[in-house]
């Protein structure tokens, strides 16, 4: 067994598609990619948050205040227009001659003497993820509204310094008895093991397919098997192989981030993170790194038996493809808000392993629920390895 494992160890390590896919993307290629896809995520926000908008308003001497803060508003450029009705006014904003326009009722005057409530329009564009209008418009209105509640209460004879007092009668302090390694890790662990497991998987896909499928195309398969090695010892030899390829990319890849995110986060002033992270033990980082042991055999298991019955490298990337969609599938459910770790989400492979990388990261992991965890997805990489050896021993699948 360890025979094959060195062999095929000492063939990958002369392939230069493997140092690529295992070595060179997780140093340089993704933390590259998010590098940019973070600077462009700020650089968009920040020119959203800068941007000019350029606003109709409709019965502005009804609300002067308003009306002149809106205009002195470093993100907003008052345009003329002789549109009233919300119809006209959203057929010219869908035409581009104005981003938002903003409707006072002619009556609101009047409804403010009498102590009435008036309802005001906020037309434009809502698709944005980035509505930094919303914020800016209800900002202002919420100044303008305090005005209007002060003049309010005075005229009725209200004193002014229990205005606060009357307006919120109560006022609510929040005492957070999370810490900021918890906070973080609740926000973040999840998606740290998002990227970690499937990079995993990655890593051992191509690895697993040139020691199948493409060892039948090759014609050395035949060649592999009369040699004096038991079957068994053969895949086996081939399992420790893609098993240890994908713990290499996936380490590597862990340690590139973490590299590479001390260099971002100490020019970036990322100090909260960066303690946070600081106060994990090496306990916690050994059972991350056990918890990935034996996820990385099932898929080493699963990967290497879809290869061996693959006839072409090319239909055995077929048969990898709905693998990969599956494996998404329990890792977005252990991102969803209000999944926690239980007794049940314990059973459920790649899941389990998920949540308990979070509660590892957030310092709240229960050493019970870690070993039932652990237990469990032991118990289910010796089943898929048996059944991969099993699936090995069939002449129909070898030579099909």
């Amino acid at each position: 067994m360890w025979q094959v494992y060195l062999k095929e160890l000492t063939e990958l390590m002369r392939d230069r598609k493997t140092l690529i896919f295992v070595i060179l993307l997780p140093i340089f290629i993704f933390p590259v990619i998010f590098g940019i896809m973070g600077l462009v995520l700020s650089s968009t926000t920040a020119k959203a948050a800068q941007e000019q908008h350029k606003y109709v308003i409709v019965n502005a001497e009804q609300a002067p205040e308003f009306a002149e803060a809106l205009f002195y508003h470093k993100n907003f450029t008052r345009v003329e227009s002789t549109l009233t009705t919300p119809e006209e006014l959203t057929a010219a904003i869908r035409a581009g001659e104005f981003a938002v326009a903003i409707v006072i009722p002619d009556d609101f005057q009047a409804k403010q003497q009498s102590v009435e409530q008036s309802q005001w329009q906020l037309i434009y564009n809502q698709s944005s993820q980035l509505d930094f209008m919303s914020r800016y418009f209800n900002e202002l209105l919420e100044n303008y509204t305090g005005q209007l509640q002060r003049q309010s209460l005075s005229a009725l004879g209200v004193d002014p310094v229990k205005l606060t007092a009357i307006l919120k009668p109560v006022s609510v302090q929040k005492v957070d008895t999370a810490d900021k390694r918890e906070n973080i890790g609740e926000k973040f662990g999840a998606l740290i093991a998002y990227i970690l497991i499937p990079l995993c998987l990655l890593g051992a896909s191509y690895p697993a397919i040139d020691m199948g499928a493409g060892e039948k195309e090759r014609g050395t398969l035949e060649t592999l098997l009369i040699c004096p090695v038991s079957r068994s010892a053969i895949v086996l030899g081939k399992f420790l192989t893609v098993l240890t390829t994908g713990l290499a990319g996936a380490l590597i890849t862990v340690a590139s981030f973490g590299i590479w995110g001390a260099i971002i986060g100490s020019f970036a002033g990322f100090a909260v993170v960066q303690e946070a992270m600081g106060a994990i033990a090496t306990v916690e980082l050994l059972l991350i790194f056990l918890m990935i042991v034996p996820t990385s055999a099932i898929f080493a298991s699963l990967l290497l038996a879809i290869s061996i019955y693959a006839k072409t490298f090319k239909e055995a990337q077929n048969y990898m493809s709905p693998l990969s969609i599956l494996m998404f599938v329990p890792l977005a459910a252990a991102m969803m808000p209000g999944v926690e770790l239980t007794g049940k989400t314990a059973l459920i492979p790649v899941m389990n392993v998920a949540l308990a990388i979070k509660e590892l990261i957030k310092g709240t992991a229960d050493g019970t629920m870690i070993a039932l965890i652990f237990g469990a997805t032991v118990a289910l990489a010796a089943a898929l390895i048996a059944f991969c050896v099993h699936w090995f021993q069939q002449e129909k699948v070898l030579f099909r």
